[in-house]
């Protein structure tokens, strides 16, 4: 199975990613988690509202993050989007992930995104294929690091 490798630069949470959003999600509970962001001007769709595939990218790193935190690496298999309202841009929006279930190689997730009063903006579900403990992760992408130096 091929693990995936961080190597810090992925555009929405990557800490070394020149363009990215550099997203941080903080833990919820063992299995979710939360973030927060604004959107600039630069990832918009109609005049004042983010792209929806924006949209679907925070919503997938959500739940990639969820999965994470329950200490998996997951890959995205399927998603399913709902879009319920426009996504303004330059104002705080908040992001959460969590983890549904777990059967096999699947792991099933939920994420919203609402604006600052809660007002649920957009929400996803998603299938995600389990390829391993974080753990083992963090250790390849380790080595990759270090014999690439």
């Amino acid at each position: 199975m091929d693990i995936p490798v961080d190597n810090e630069r992925c555009f929405a949470c990557g800490p070394r990613s020149e363009i990215g959003l550099r997203l941080h999600f903080t833990a919820q509970t063992s299995t979710s988690v939360t973030a927060q962001t604004c959107l600039a001007e630069h990832f918009q769709g109609w005049v004042g509202v983010a792209h929806g595939g924006i949209v679907c990218m925070l919503l997938d790193e959500a739940m990639a993050h969820a999965a994470a935190r329950s200490g998996r690496c997951a890959v995205t298999a399927r998603i399913n989007v709902r879009f319920r309202r426009p996504t303004p841009l330059d104002r705080h929006i908040h992001l959460f992930g969590e983890v549904l279930e777990r059967r096999g190689t699947l792991i099933r997730l939920r994420a919203t995104l609402s604006d600052t009063t809660g007002i649920v903006l957009a929400s996803a579900e998603g299938d995600f294929l389990d390829r391993g403990p974080l753990d083992e992760v963090s250790h390849r992408r380790l080595h990759i690091e270090s014999a690439t130096r």
